[in-house]
Protein backbone atom coordinates (compact mmCIF):
# COMPACT_ATOMS: atom_id res chain seq x y z
CA UNK A 1 0.00 0.00 0.00
CA UNK A 2 1.20 2.98 -0.95
CA UNK A 3 0.57 6.88 -2.33
CA UNK A 4 1.43 5.15 -5.86
CA UNK A 5 -1.09 2.22 -5.48
CA UNK A 6 -3.71 5.16 -4.38
CA UNK A 7 -2.86 7.29 -7.57
CA UNK A 8 -3.35 4.12 -10.18
CA UNK A 9 -6.82 2.38 -9.84
CA UNK A 10 -9.02 5.35 -8.50
CA UNK A 11 -8.02 7.14 -11.76
CA UNK A 12 -9.32 4.52 -14.32
CA UNK A 13 -12.63 3.84 -12.10
CA UNK A 14 -13.21 7.67 -11.59
CA UNK A 15 -12.48 8.69 -15.06
CA UNK A 16 -15.39 6.36 -16.03
CA UNK A 17 -17.91 6.95 -13.26
CA UNK A 18 -17.19 10.29 -12.07
CA UNK A 19 -19.32 13.42 -13.78
CA UNK A 20 -16.35 16.05 -13.38
CA UNK A 21 -14.18 16.59 -16.59
CA UNK A 22 -10.91 17.81 -15.07
CA UNK A 23 -11.08 16.37 -11.20
CA UNK A 24 -8.16 14.46 -10.53
CA UNK A 25 -8.34 12.23 -7.59
CA UNK A 26 -5.49 10.38 -5.54
CA UNK A 27 -3.47 10.66 -2.41
CA UNK A 28 -3.93 14.57 -1.15
CA UNK A 29 -2.12 15.82 1.62
CA UNK A 30 -4.99 16.30 4.30
CA UNK A 31 -6.84 12.63 4.23
CA UNK A 32 -2.82 11.32 3.96
CA UNK A 33 -2.31 13.33 7.28
CA UNK A 34 -5.66 12.09 8.92
CA UNK A 35 -4.50 8.32 8.00
CA UNK A 36 -1.55 8.27 9.49
CA UNK A 37 -2.05 10.55 12.73
CA UNK A 38 -5.20 8.22 13.66
CA UNK A 39 -3.50 4.84 12.85
CA UNK A 40 0.27 6.12 13.88
CA UNK A 41 -1.46 6.42 17.28
CA UNK A 42 -2.55 3.02 17.54
CA UNK A 43 1.02 1.10 17.46
CA UNK A 44 0.25 -1.07 14.93
CA UNK A 45 2.96 -2.91 13.08
CA UNK A 46 3.93 -2.11 9.49
CA UNK A 47 1.62 -5.06 8.54
CA UNK A 48 -1.41 -4.27 10.44
CA UNK A 49 -0.88 -0.26 9.29
CA UNK A 50 -1.07 -1.19 5.64
CA UNK A 51 -4.14 -3.00 6.07
CA UNK A 52 -6.37 -0.80 8.43
CA UNK A 53 -5.46 1.71 5.71
CA UNK A 54 -6.83 0.02 2.87
CA UNK A 55 -9.98 -1.20 5.22
CA UNK A 56 -10.34 2.86 5.61
CA UNK A 57 -10.28 3.01 1.57
CA UNK A 58 -13.09 0.51 1.32
CA UNK A 59 -15.17 2.07 4.27
CA UNK A 60 -14.74 5.60 2.96
CA UNK A 61 -16.24 4.40 -0.25
CA UNK A 62 -18.86 2.44 1.07
CA UNK A 63 -20.15 5.60 3.16
CA UNK A 64 -20.03 7.84 -0.08
CA UNK A 65 -21.75 5.78 -2.36
CA UNK A 66 -24.52 5.76 0.37
CA UNK A 67 -24.39 9.07 0.65
CA UNK A 68 -24.86 9.08 -3.32
CA UNK A 69 -27.91 6.98 -3.22
CA UNK A 70 -29.59 8.62 -0.66
CA UNK A 71 -28.80 12.02 -2.30
CA UNK A 72 -26.87 13.14 1.89
CA UNK A 73 -24.28 15.44 -0.15
CA UNK A 74 -26.86 18.62 1.23
CA UNK A 75 -25.65 17.35 4.80
CA UNK A 76 -21.63 18.78 3.92
CA UNK A 77 -23.54 22.02 3.50
CA UNK A 78 -23.26 22.37 7.15
CA UNK A 79 -19.81 22.64 7.23
CA UNK A 80 -18.92 26.41 6.36
CA UNK A 81 -16.22 27.58 4.88
CA UNK A 82 -14.98 29.48 7.84
CA UNK A 83 -14.27 25.69 9.12
CA UNK A 84 -12.92 24.20 6.08
CA UNK A 85 -10.53 27.07 5.99
CA UNK A 86 -9.15 27.12 10.06
CA UNK A 87 -9.19 23.73 9.83
CA UNK A 88 -7.49 23.51 6.69
CA UNK A 89 -4.70 26.04 7.90
CA UNK A 90 -4.07 24.45 11.20
CA UNK A 91 -3.59 20.83 9.32
CA UNK A 92 -1.04 22.43 6.59
CA UNK A 93 0.67 23.37 9.74
CA UNK A 94 1.00 20.08 11.60
CA UNK A 95 1.68 18.78 8.41
CA UNK A 96 4.74 21.02 7.65
CA UNK A 97 6.19 20.06 10.90
CA UNK A 98 5.88 16.46 10.71
CA UNK A 99 8.16 17.18 7.32
CA UNK A 100 10.34 18.63 9.79
CA UNK A 101 11.99 15.30 10.41
CA UNK A 102 13.66 14.71 7.04
CA UNK A 103 14.75 18.51 7.57
CA UNK A 104 16.59 17.91 10.84
CA UNK A 105 18.23 14.38 10.50
CA UNK A 106 16.80 13.24 13.21
CA UNK A 107 12.80 10.90 14.56
CA UNK A 108 10.12 13.46 15.34
CA UNK A 109 7.17 11.99 17.36
CA UNK A 110 4.10 11.23 14.82
CA UNK A 111 1.30 13.41 16.30
CA UNK A 112 -2.12 15.48 15.01
CA UNK A 113 -1.44 17.82 17.58
CA UNK A 114 0.82 20.99 17.45
CA UNK A 115 2.38 20.78 21.59
CA UNK A 116 4.06 17.27 21.14
CA UNK A 117 5.80 18.01 17.66
CA UNK A 118 7.43 21.23 18.73
CA UNK A 119 8.24 19.15 22.20
CA UNK A 120 9.87 16.62 20.21
CA UNK A 121 11.24 18.75 17.66
CA UNK A 122 13.26 20.61 20.79
CA UNK A 123 14.47 17.61 22.59
CA UNK A 124 15.72 16.29 19.65
CA UNK A 125 18.15 18.86 18.63
CA UNK A 126 20.99 17.79 19.93
CA UNK A 127 20.41 15.26 17.02
CA UNK A 128 20.51 17.92 14.24
CA UNK A 129 22.05 17.13 10.69
CA UNK A 130 23.76 19.85 8.57
CA UNK A 131 23.52 18.15 5.58
CA UNK A 132 19.79 16.91 4.98
CA UNK A 133 18.86 20.49 6.36
CA UNK A 134 20.61 22.10 3.61
CA UNK A 135 19.77 20.39 0.56
CA UNK A 136 15.89 20.27 1.90
CA UNK A 137 16.34 24.12 1.80
CA UNK A 138 17.58 24.37 -1.30
CA UNK A 139 14.59 22.72 -3.13
CA UNK A 140 12.54 24.53 -1.26
CA UNK A 141 13.95 27.58 -2.19
CA UNK A 142 13.80 26.44 -5.50
CA UNK A 143 10.23 25.22 -5.46
CA UNK A 144 8.99 28.63 -4.36
CA UNK A 145 10.77 30.60 -6.74
CA UNK A 146 9.35 28.42 -9.42
CA UNK A 147 6.17 28.76 -7.70
CA UNK A 148 6.27 32.44 -7.83
CA UNK A 149 7.21 32.80 -11.27
CA UNK A 150 4.70 30.58 -12.34
CA UNK A 151 1.96 32.69 -10.79
CA UNK A 152 3.54 36.34 -11.70
CA UNK A 153 4.87 35.92 -14.55
CA UNK A 154 2.27 34.52 -17.63
CA UNK A 155 5.31 32.97 -19.98
CA UNK A 156 6.68 31.48 -16.76
CA UNK A 157 3.16 29.50 -16.14
CA UNK A 158 4.57 26.23 -17.10
CA UNK A 159 7.19 26.62 -14.08
CA UNK A 160 4.66 25.90 -10.85
CA UNK A 161 3.87 22.69 -12.28
CA UNK A 162 6.98 21.45 -13.02
CA UNK A 163 8.39 22.39 -9.69
CA UNK A 164 7.74 18.99 -7.89
CA UNK A 165 9.68 17.50 -11.14
CA UNK A 166 12.50 19.78 -11.25
CA UNK A 167 13.24 18.69 -7.50
CA UNK A 168 12.94 14.90 -7.56
CA UNK A 169 15.50 15.68 -10.47
CA UNK A 170 17.62 17.80 -8.80
CA UNK A 171 17.70 15.31 -5.16
CA UNK A 172 18.59 12.27 -7.13
CA UNK A 173 21.30 13.55 -9.49
CA UNK A 174 22.78 14.87 -6.42
CA UNK A 175 22.16 11.39 -4.26
CA UNK A 176 23.87 9.54 -7.51
CA UNK A 177 26.88 11.90 -7.93
CA UNK A 178 27.77 12.52 -4.40
CA UNK A 179 26.04 9.39 -2.12
CA UNK A 180 25.65 11.09 0.87
CA UNK A 181 25.58 8.95 3.88
CA UNK A 182 23.67 11.24 6.33
CA UNK A 183 20.64 11.64 3.93
CA UNK A 184 17.84 9.35 4.06
CA UNK A 185 16.76 8.03 0.52
CA UNK A 186 13.16 6.79 -0.60
CA UNK A 187 14.79 3.42 -1.04
CA UNK A 188 13.21 0.33 -3.01
CA UNK A 189 9.57 0.62 -4.34
CA UNK A 190 8.52 -2.82 -5.61
CA UNK A 191 7.96 -3.06 -9.23
CA UNK A 192 4.67 -3.79 -11.38
CA UNK A 193 1.10 -3.00 -11.10
CA UNK A 194 -0.82 -3.47 -7.65
CA UNK A 195 -1.91 -7.24 -6.95
CA UNK A 196 -5.95 -7.79 -6.32
CA UNK A 197 -6.33 -8.65 -2.69
CA UNK A 198 -9.82 -8.52 -0.61
CA UNK A 199 -9.61 -5.67 2.51
CA UNK A 200 -8.94 -7.86 5.94
CA UNK A 201 -9.36 -7.06 9.42
CA UNK A 202 -13.15 -6.19 9.90
CA UNK A 203 -13.02 -6.68 13.01
CA UNK A 204 -11.28 -3.17 13.62
CA UNK A 205 -13.81 -1.93 11.29
CA UNK A 206 -15.85 0.15 14.21
CA UNK A 207 -12.94 1.60 15.96
CA UNK A 208 -12.35 3.29 12.85
CA UNK A 209 -15.99 4.16 11.92
CA UNK A 210 -15.61 7.94 13.13
CA UNK A 211 -12.18 8.02 11.04
CA UNK A 212 -13.98 7.21 8.10
CA UNK A 213 -16.71 9.72 8.44
CA UNK A 214 -14.37 12.43 8.95
CA UNK A 215 -11.98 11.39 6.08
CA UNK A 216 -15.27 11.06 3.89
CA UNK A 217 -17.03 14.68 5.30
CA UNK A 218 -13.30 15.84 4.25
CA UNK A 219 -12.57 14.14 0.51
CA UNK A 220 -16.38 15.11 -0.17
CA UNK A 221 -15.42 18.86 0.54
CA UNK A 222 -12.54 19.04 -1.25
CA UNK A 223 -13.95 16.79 -4.32
CA UNK A 224 -17.34 18.47 -4.99
CA UNK A 225 -16.17 22.18 -4.02
CA UNK A 226 -13.08 21.72 -6.32
CA UNK A 227 -15.16 19.70 -8.95
CA UNK A 228 -17.81 22.82 -8.97
CA UNK A 229 -15.72 25.25 -9.25
CA UNK A 230 -14.07 23.74 -12.58
CA UNK A 231 -17.29 22.44 -13.73
CA UNK A 232 -18.77 26.33 -13.44
CA UNK A 233 -15.96 27.77 -15.08
CA UNK A 234 -16.09 25.19 -17.93
CA UNK A 235 -19.44 26.04 -18.23
CA UNK A 236 -21.28 22.39 -17.77
CA UNK A 237 -23.67 21.08 -15.20
CA UNK A 238 -22.35 18.98 -11.94
CA UNK A 239 -24.59 15.88 -10.40
CA UNK A 240 -23.44 16.03 -7.67
CA UNK A 241 -24.84 12.32 -6.42
CA UNK A 242 -22.93 10.77 -9.40
CA UNK A 243 -20.05 12.32 -7.87
CA UNK A 244 -20.06 10.86 -4.12
CA UNK A 245 -20.97 7.55 -6.13
CA UNK A 246 -17.71 7.69 -8.96
CA UNK A 247 -15.66 8.68 -5.41
CA UNK A 248 -16.87 5.93 -3.41
CA UNK A 249 -16.42 3.19 -6.51
CA UNK A 250 -13.11 4.59 -7.28
CA UNK A 251 -12.35 3.65 -3.60
CA UNK A 252 -13.92 0.97 -2.76
CA UNK A 253 -11.89 -0.62 -6.53
CA UNK A 254 -9.18 1.17 -5.21
CA UNK A 255 -9.05 -0.88 -1.66
CA UNK A 256 -8.84 -4.15 -3.72
CA UNK A 257 -5.52 -3.30 -5.17
CA UNK A 258 -3.89 -1.65 -2.32
CA UNK A 259 -5.38 2.03 -2.32
CA UNK A 260 -5.83 3.69 1.05
CA UNK A 261 -8.09 6.81 1.13
CA UNK A 262 -8.55 8.78 -2.12
CA UNK A 263 -10.28 12.01 -3.32
CA UNK A 264 -10.23 14.96 -5.40
CA UNK A 265 -6.41 17.14 -5.21
CA UNK A 266 -7.24 20.98 -6.27
CA UNK A 267 -3.34 21.04 -7.55
CA UNK A 268 -3.63 17.99 -10.10
CA UNK A 269 -7.33 19.50 -11.00
CA UNK A 270 -5.78 23.14 -11.65
CA UNK A 271 -2.52 21.34 -14.05
CA UNK A 272 -5.17 19.04 -15.13
CA UNK A 273 -7.44 22.31 -16.19
CA UNK A 274 -4.60 24.31 -17.45
CA UNK A 275 -3.39 21.68 -19.86
CA UNK A 276 -6.61 22.15 -21.15
CA UNK A 277 -8.44 18.86 -20.49
CA UNK A 278 -12.46 18.52 -21.36
CA UNK A 279 -13.21 14.76 -20.67
CA UNK A 280 -12.25 12.39 -18.24
CA UNK A 281 -9.95 10.73 -21.17
CA UNK A 282 -7.39 12.79 -19.41
CA UNK A 283 -7.71 10.93 -15.96
CA UNK A 284 -7.21 7.39 -18.63
CA UNK A 285 -4.14 9.21 -19.92
CA UNK A 286 -2.77 10.08 -16.68
CA UNK A 287 -3.64 6.62 -14.80
CA UNK A 288 -1.80 4.65 -18.12
CA UNK A 289 1.11 6.63 -17.68
CA UNK A 290 1.56 5.88 -13.76
CA UNK A 291 0.70 2.23 -14.63
CA UNK A 292 3.89 2.34 -17.07
CA UNK A 293 6.02 4.15 -14.11
CA UNK A 294 5.48 1.56 -12.01
CA UNK A 295 6.14 -1.42 -14.17
CA UNK A 296 9.64 0.76 -15.83
CA UNK A 297 10.86 3.25 -13.36
CA UNK A 298 10.46 2.39 -9.77
CA UNK A 299 14.00 1.70 -9.91
CA UNK A 300 14.93 5.33 -10.81
CA UNK A 301 12.78 6.74 -7.23
CA UNK A 302 15.27 4.41 -4.98
CA UNK A 303 17.37 7.10 -5.36
CA UNK A 304 15.01 10.23 -4.64
CA UNK A 305 16.10 11.83 -1.12
CA UNK A 306 13.50 12.02 1.60
CA UNK A 307 14.36 15.62 2.25
CA UNK A 308 13.50 16.70 -1.01
CA UNK A 309 10.33 14.84 -1.15
CA UNK A 310 9.38 16.89 2.22
CA UNK A 311 10.44 20.06 0.83
CA UNK A 312 7.49 19.30 -1.86
CA UNK A 313 5.11 18.58 0.91
CA UNK A 314 6.24 21.65 2.81
CA UNK A 315 5.33 23.98 -0.46
CA UNK A 316 2.38 22.65 -1.26
CA UNK A 317 1.18 22.94 2.58
CA UNK A 318 2.17 26.25 2.65
CA UNK A 319 -0.38 27.50 0.26
CA UNK A 320 -3.17 26.23 2.44
CA UNK A 321 -2.12 28.65 5.21
CA UNK A 322 -5.24 30.96 4.57
CA UNK A 323 -4.40 34.11 7.20
CA UNK A 324 -5.81 36.13 4.16
CA UNK A 325 -9.07 34.23 4.78
CA UNK A 326 -8.47 34.90 8.88
CA UNK A 327 -8.00 39.06 7.74
CA UNK A 328 -11.35 39.16 5.50
CA UNK A 329 -13.32 37.49 7.93
CA UNK A 330 -12.55 39.97 10.33
CA UNK A 331 -13.05 42.91 8.31
CA UNK A 332 -16.60 41.32 6.89
CA UNK A 333 -18.18 39.27 9.79
CA UNK A 334 -17.20 38.69 13.55
CA UNK A 335 -18.54 35.77 14.31
CA UNK A 336 -17.34 33.57 11.16
CA UNK A 337 -13.42 35.24 12.19
CA UNK A 338 -14.19 33.85 15.71
CA UNK A 339 -15.56 30.45 14.10
CA UNK A 340 -12.32 30.06 11.93
CA UNK A 341 -10.36 31.05 15.60
CA UNK A 342 -11.80 28.47 17.26
CA UNK A 343 -11.52 25.75 14.29
CA UNK A 344 -7.85 26.37 14.14
CA UNK A 345 -7.05 26.43 17.73
CA UNK A 346 -9.02 23.42 18.59
CA UNK A 347 -7.18 21.57 15.23
CA UNK A 348 -3.98 22.69 16.39
CA UNK A 349 -3.76 21.70 20.03
CA UNK A 350 -6.30 19.31 20.43
CA UNK A 351 -6.05 17.01 16.79
CA UNK A 352 -7.60 16.86 13.93
CA UNK A 353 -10.84 14.49 14.83
CA UNK A 354 -11.70 17.16 17.70
CA UNK A 355 -10.97 20.00 15.34
CA UNK A 356 -13.46 19.51 13.14
CA UNK A 357 -16.22 18.02 15.52
CA UNK A 358 -15.94 21.15 17.57
CA UNK A 359 -15.66 23.58 14.50
CA UNK A 360 -18.97 21.97 13.16
CA UNK A 361 -20.32 22.01 16.07
CA UNK A 362 -19.84 25.47 16.42
CA UNK A 363 -21.03 26.91 13.63
CA UNK A 364 -24.46 24.60 13.33
CA UNK A 365 -24.92 26.64 16.92
CA UNK A 366 -24.34 30.10 14.91
CA UNK A 367 -26.62 28.46 12.55
CA UNK A 368 -29.44 26.98 15.06
CA UNK A 369 -29.25 30.57 16.86
CA UNK A 370 -29.87 32.64 14.02
CA UNK A 371 -33.00 29.93 13.39
CA UNK A 372 -34.09 29.93 16.71
CA UNK A 373 -33.93 34.39 16.50
CA UNK A 374 -35.20 35.11 13.17
CA UNK A 375 -35.08 38.95 12.28
CA UNK A 376 -37.80 41.15 12.52
CA UNK A 377 -38.39 43.91 10.95
CA UNK A 378 -40.98 47.08 11.33
CA UNK A 379 -42.75 47.84 7.74
CA UNK A 380 -43.23 51.46 6.78
CA UNK A 381 -44.84 53.67 4.47
CA UNK A 382 -42.27 55.29 2.09
CA UNK A 383 -43.48 58.84 1.16
CA UNK A 384 -45.36 58.40 -1.97
CA UNK A 385 -45.83 54.74 -2.69
CA UNK A 386 -47.43 51.81 -1.11
CA UNK A 387 -44.27 50.27 -0.75
CA UNK A 388 -43.63 49.08 2.86
CA UNK A 389 -39.97 49.14 3.79
CA UNK A 390 -38.13 48.05 7.47
CA UNK A 391 -37.94 51.67 8.96
CA UNK A 392 -34.65 51.47 10.54
CA UNK A 393 -33.24 50.49 6.90
CA UNK A 394 -35.54 53.43 6.02
CA UNK A 395 -36.10 56.47 8.54
CA UNK A 396 -38.76 58.55 6.33
CA UNK A 397 -40.91 55.49 6.18
CA UNK A 398 -43.76 55.68 8.11
CA UNK A 399 -46.51 54.13 10.40
CA UNK A 400 -50.01 54.52 10.86
CA UNK A 401 -51.37 54.72 14.65
CA UNK A 402 -53.16 52.00 15.88
CA UNK A 403 -51.85 49.72 13.66
CA UNK A 404 -48.35 48.01 13.92
CA UNK A 405 -46.95 45.66 11.26
CA UNK A 406 -44.45 43.18 11.78
CA UNK A 407 -42.24 41.08 9.17
CA UNK A 408 -40.83 38.05 10.60
CA UNK A 409 -38.12 37.00 7.72
CA UNK A 410 -37.93 33.45 8.44
CA UNK A 411 -39.63 30.23 8.53
CA UNK A 412 -41.96 29.95 12.20
CA UNK A 413 -41.27 26.68 14.10
CA UNK A 414 -41.28 25.19 17.29
CA UNK A 415 -37.79 27.27 17.94
CA UNK A 416 -38.42 30.51 17.12
CA UNK A 417 -41.97 31.19 18.06
CA UNK A 418 -41.47 31.92 21.76
CA UNK A 419 -38.75 34.82 20.42
CA UNK A 420 -41.35 35.90 17.74
CA UNK A 421 -43.58 36.08 20.40
CA UNK A 422 -42.06 38.20 22.72
CA UNK A 423 -40.77 40.47 20.17
CA UNK A 424 -45.10 40.97 19.18
CA UNK A 425 -45.26 41.86 22.95
CA UNK A 426 -42.59 44.40 22.16
CA UNK A 427 -43.69 46.31 19.65
CA UNK A 428 -47.36 46.21 20.41
CA UNK A 429 -45.64 48.16 24.06
CA UNK A 430 -43.51 50.56 22.09
CA UNK A 431 -45.11 52.68 19.97
CA UNK A 432 -42.97 55.39 18.70
CA UNK A 433 -45.93 58.01 17.98
CA UNK A 434 -43.05 60.72 16.52
CA UNK A 435 -43.67 59.32 12.81
CA UNK A 436 -46.88 57.86 12.72
CA UNK A 437 -49.73 59.04 10.78
CA UNK A 438 -53.35 58.67 10.81
CA UNK A 439 -56.06 59.22 13.35
CA UNK A 440 -54.95 59.51 16.92
CA UNK A 441 -55.65 56.29 19.02
CA UNK A 442 -54.50 55.80 22.28
CA UNK A 443 -53.08 51.94 21.69
CA UNK A 444 -52.91 49.75 19.20
CA UNK A 445 -56.00 47.86 17.18
CA UNK A 446 -54.96 45.74 14.50
CA UNK A 447 -51.71 44.02 14.34
CA UNK A 448 -50.66 43.20 10.41
CA UNK A 449 -48.22 39.99 9.87
CA UNK A 450 -46.55 40.21 6.76
CA UNK A 451 -45.91 36.42 6.04
CA UNK A 452 -44.00 37.08 2.48
CA UNK A 453 -40.88 35.97 3.96
CA UNK A 454 -42.18 33.06 5.90
CA UNK A 455 -41.50 30.18 3.39
CA UNK A 456 -42.76 26.92 6.17
CA UNK A 457 -44.71 27.13 9.34
CA UNK A 458 -45.44 23.86 12.01
CA UNK A 459 -48.08 23.00 14.27
CA UNK A 460 -46.58 24.44 16.83
CA UNK A 461 -46.41 27.63 15.34
CA UNK A 462 -49.92 27.01 14.29
CA UNK A 463 -50.85 26.70 18.24
CA UNK A 464 -49.17 29.58 18.96
CA UNK A 465 -50.92 31.67 16.21
CA UNK A 466 -54.22 30.57 18.12
CA UNK A 467 -53.00 31.51 21.27
CA UNK A 468 -51.73 35.32 20.32
CA UNK A 469 -55.02 35.39 18.53
CA UNK A 470 -56.94 34.70 21.57
CA UNK A 471 -55.14 36.98 23.82
CA UNK A 472 -55.22 39.22 21.06
CA UNK A 473 -58.99 39.38 21.01
CA UNK A 474 -59.55 39.68 24.77
CA UNK A 475 -58.06 43.08 24.77
CA UNK A 476 -59.62 43.96 21.27
CA UNK A 477 -56.96 43.67 18.76
CA UNK A 478 -57.87 42.09 15.16
CA UNK A 479 -54.60 40.36 13.89
CA UNK A 480 -54.46 40.60 9.94
CA UNK A 481 -52.36 38.40 7.43
CA UNK A 482 -51.01 39.91 4.46
CA UNK A 483 -49.37 37.92 1.55
CA UNK A 484 -48.93 34.89 2.80
CA UNK A 485 -47.13 31.79 -0.30
CA UNK A 486 -49.65 29.09 -0.90
CA UNK A 487 -47.77 26.48 1.38
CA UNK A 488 -48.62 28.78 4.67
CA UNK A 489 -51.95 29.51 3.52
CA UNK A 490 -52.86 25.63 2.96
CA UNK A 491 -51.31 25.02 6.27
CA UNK A 492 -53.83 27.75 8.07
CA UNK A 493 -56.63 26.59 6.35
CA UNK A 494 -56.16 23.08 7.56
CA UNK A 495 -55.48 24.36 10.97
CA UNK A 496 -58.21 26.56 11.23
CA UNK A 497 -56.79 29.65 11.25
CA UNK A 498 -58.20 30.90 8.41
CA UNK A 499 -61.75 31.00 9.77
CA UNK A 500 -60.77 31.72 13.27
CA UNK A 501 -59.26 35.00 12.52
CA UNK A 502 -62.10 35.52 9.71
CA UNK A 503 -61.01 35.11 5.94
CA UNK A 504 -61.91 38.98 5.76
CA UNK A 505 -58.37 39.65 7.57
CA UNK A 506 -56.55 38.16 4.88
CA UNK A 507 -55.03 40.32 2.42
CA UNK A 508 -52.78 40.30 -1.04
CA UNK A 509 -50.58 43.24 -0.09
CA UNK A 510 -50.25 44.96 3.05
CA UNK A 511 -51.19 48.38 2.18
CA UNK A 512 -54.63 46.36 0.97
CA UNK A 513 -54.32 45.33 4.96
CA UNK A 514 -53.15 48.92 6.12
CA UNK A 515 -56.41 50.89 4.71
CA UNK A 516 -59.05 48.60 5.95
CA UNK A 517 -57.33 49.08 9.64
CA UNK A 518 -57.27 52.35 8.77
CA UNK A 519 -61.14 52.70 8.31
CA UNK A 520 -61.95 50.75 11.27
CA UNK A 521 -59.44 53.16 13.32
CA UNK A 522 -60.79 55.77 11.80
CA UNK A 523 -64.61 54.44 12.90
CA UNK A 524 -63.35 53.45 16.33
CA UNK A 525 -62.33 56.80 16.78
CA UNK A 526 -65.12 58.98 16.08
CA UNK A 527 -66.67 60.19 18.49
CA UNK A 528 -68.78 63.54 18.70
CA UNK A 529 -66.01 65.62 20.54
CA UNK A 530 -63.31 63.92 18.96
CA UNK A 531 -65.03 64.63 15.14
CA UNK A 532 -65.58 68.05 15.81
CA UNK A 533 -62.08 68.45 16.37
CA UNK A 534 -60.91 66.36 13.84
CA UNK A 535 -63.05 67.84 10.99
CA UNK A 536 -61.32 71.23 12.08
CA UNK A 537 -58.01 69.97 12.00
CA UNK A 538 -57.49 67.73 9.68
CA UNK A 539 -58.80 66.50 6.46
CA UNK A 540 -61.72 64.04 6.09
CA UNK A 541 -60.96 60.25 6.32
CA UNK A 542 -62.53 60.35 2.45
CA UNK A 543 -60.27 63.20 1.81
CA UNK A 544 -57.47 61.34 2.72
CA UNK A 545 -58.12 58.33 1.43
CA UNK A 546 -58.52 60.42 -2.12
CA UNK A 547 -54.91 61.55 -1.81
CA UNK A 548 -53.74 58.39 -1.33
CA UNK A 549 -55.56 56.77 -4.52
CA UNK A 550 -54.33 59.78 -6.45
CA UNK A 551 -50.72 59.25 -5.49
CA UNK A 552 -51.21 55.32 -6.34
CA UNK A 553 -52.47 56.51 -9.64
CA UNK A 554 -49.77 58.94 -10.50
CA UNK A 555 -47.08 55.90 -9.36
CA UNK A 556 -49.05 53.37 -11.85
CA UNK A 557 -49.35 56.26 -14.43
CA UNK A 558 -45.38 56.96 -13.67
CA UNK A 559 -44.42 53.04 -14.36
CA UNK A 560 -46.92 52.38 -17.00
CA UNK A 561 -44.84 55.53 -19.17
CA UNK A 562 -48.16 57.59 -19.56
CA UNK A 563 -47.45 60.73 -17.97
CA UNK A 564 -50.79 62.45 -18.69
CA UNK A 565 -52.60 63.22 -15.20
CA UNK A 566 -56.17 61.34 -14.20
CA UNK A 567 -58.90 62.96 -12.77
CA UNK A 568 -59.20 61.83 -9.23
CA UNK A 569 -62.39 60.54 -8.08
CA UNK A 570 -63.59 61.01 -5.28
CA UNK A 571 -64.67 57.56 -3.93
CA UNK A 572 -63.32 54.61 -1.59
CA UNK A 573 -60.53 52.68 -3.30
CA UNK A 574 -61.67 49.04 -3.71
CA UNK A 575 -59.73 46.79 -1.55
CA UNK A 576 -59.98 43.25 -1.91
CA UNK A 577 -59.25 40.58 0.38
CA UNK A 578 -57.22 37.47 -0.35
CA UNK A 579 -60.02 35.09 0.60
CA UNK A 580 -63.16 35.89 -0.43
CA UNK A 581 -65.78 35.73 2.41
CA UNK A 582 -68.44 33.85 0.41
CA UNK A 583 -65.65 30.97 -0.35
Amino acid sequence: MDSVDTGFIPIFVYAIFGSSRQLAIGPVALVSLLVSNVLGGMDLSDELYTELAILLAFMVGIMECIMAFLRLGWLIRFISHSVISGFTTASAIVIALSQAKYFLGYDVVRSSKIVPLIKSIISGAHKFSWPPFVMGSCILAVLLVMKHLGKSRKQFRFLRPAGPLTAVVLGTVFVKIFHPSSISLVGDIPQGLPSFSIPKKFEYAKSLIPTAMLITGVAILESVGIAKALAAKNGYELDSSQELFGLGLANILGSFFSAYPSTGSFSRSAVNNDSGAKTGLAGIVAGTIMGCSLLFLTPLFEYIPQCGLAAIVISAVMGLVDYDEAIFLWHIDKKDFVLWIITSATTLFLGIEIGVLVGVGVSLAFVIHESANPHIAVPGRLPGTTVYRNIQQYPEAYTYNGIVIVRVDAPIYFANISFIKDRLREYEADVDKSARHGPEVERIHFLILEMSPITYIDSSAVQALKDLHQEYKSRDIEICIANPNQDVLLTLTKAGIVELIGKEWYFVRVHDAVQVCLQHVQSLNQTPKNSDSFAEDKPSFFQRLSKQREEDLSIAELESGDKKTSVPRFTEPHLEPLLSRKS
